[in-house]
C-alpha cells in the first residue's frame, strides 16, 4: 500500500466519522458506487487521475452519481475521490472499505464482526461454498444472490449485505480473506482489535470475560474475541492479533518438547 493510499484511507475514514445519517442505505450506495466504477475503466481511470483537479474529479462523481444516491453518500464518495490515491483499484478498495465502515456505524448493536467470522469459518469447512465464491466464472449477482440465502435469516441484515456486496465483487480475491478484512475494519471503526483464539473445548463466559480483559490491558485497547474449538491443541489457549501469536497449547508444548529431544 502506497502512502498516498495511507492518507487517502485516513482522510476518508475522518470524513465518515464527521458525517450524519449514515444508515445501510448509504452503505448500499457506497458499495453500488464502488462496484460501477469497477465496471468502468474509463470511470476509475478518471476518478484515481491525480493530475486532474479535484474539482474535475468532483464533477465527474456528481455528474455520474448525484442523481442516484443521497446527498451523505454523495458527500463521502466525493471527499473519497478528492483524495490522492496510489491506483485506481486502490480507490476502489477505499470507498468498499469506506462502505463496511457505514454498515458498522449504521448497526451499532449488531455483532457484526462475530457474524461474519462464523461466515468465514463455514466458508472454510466447505470447500465446494468456497471455490464457488471464489470462482472468476459464474454470474457475480449469483454469488451476491447465494450468500443473501444463506445468512439472510441468520444473521444481521448489515452483515448480509456486507458479504454478499464484497463476494458477489471479489475481483479475484479470496473469500476468507475478504471476510476477515471487513471483520477487522468493522472492529476498527468500533475501537476493537480482533483476536481468535483456539481451544480444545468450548470457554465459560466467565473465562472469555477474562480473556478479553487480560488482551486489552496487554494491547491497550477493546478486545474483540472470536473462539474456535480444536482438539489438536489438546488443552491451553493459541491467541492471535494481528500478527502476534500467543501459543500456551498443550499440543505447541509437545511440539517443542520432541524437537529438543530429537535435538
Amino acid at each position: 500500500m502506497g502512502s498516498a493510499t495511507t492518507q487517502a484511507r485516513e482522510a476518508t475514514t475522518a470524513a465518515l466519522a464527521a458525517a450524519s445519517a449514515i444508515d445501510l442505505d448509504v452503505a448500499r450506495e457506497l458499495f453500488a458506487v464502488a462496484s460501477a466504477i469497477d465496471g468502468s475503466l474509463q470511470l476509475s481511470g478518471a476518478l484515481a487521475d491525480s493530475s486532474a483537479s479535484t474539482a474535475a474529479r468532483a464533477k465527474v462523481v456528481a455528474d455520474v452519481f448525484g442523481a442516484a444516491v443521497s446527498p451523505a453518500t454523495l458527500a463521502l464518495v466525493t471527499t473519497t475521490v478528492e483524495q490522492r490515491w496510489s491506483s485506481a483499484s486502490d480507490l476502489i478498495d477505499g470507498i468498499e472499505e469506506l462502505a463496511v465502515r457505514a454498515a458498522a456505524v449504521a448497526a451499532p448493536q449488531s455483532d457484526i464482526e462475530e457474524e461474519l467470522f462464523r461466515f468465514s469459518r463455514t466458508v472454510a469447512e466447505n470447500p465446494e461454498l468456497e471455490l464457488a465464491l471464489g470462482s472468476r466464472l459464474g454470474d457475480a449477482s449469483a454469488k451476491g444472490t447465494l450468500v443473501q440465502s444463506l445468512l439472510s435469516s441468520r444473521v444481521s441484515p448489515a452483515t448480509t449485505l456486507i458479504a454478499s456486496s464484497l463476494l458477489q465483487h471479489s475481483r479475484e480475491r479470496r473469500a476468507r480473506v475478504l471476510l476477515a478484512t471487513a471483520m477487522k475494519l468493522v472492529a476498527d471503526e468500533r475501537g476493537r482489535t480482533v483476536a481468535t483464539v483456539v481451544s480444545a473445548v468450548p470457554l465459560g463466559t466467565a473465562q472469555v470475560e477474562r480473556l478479553a480483559a487480560a488482551l486489552s490491558s496487554k494491547y491497550g485497547t477493546a478486545i474483540s474475541l472470536n473462539t474456535v474449538i480444536d482438539p489438536t491443541v489438546v488443552g491451553g489457549l493459541r491467541v492471535q492479533i494481528a500478527d502476534d501469536v500467543i501459543d500456551a497449547s498443550v499440543s505447541s508444548r509437545l511440539a517443542d518438547l520432541r524437537q529438543r529431544l530429537a535435538g
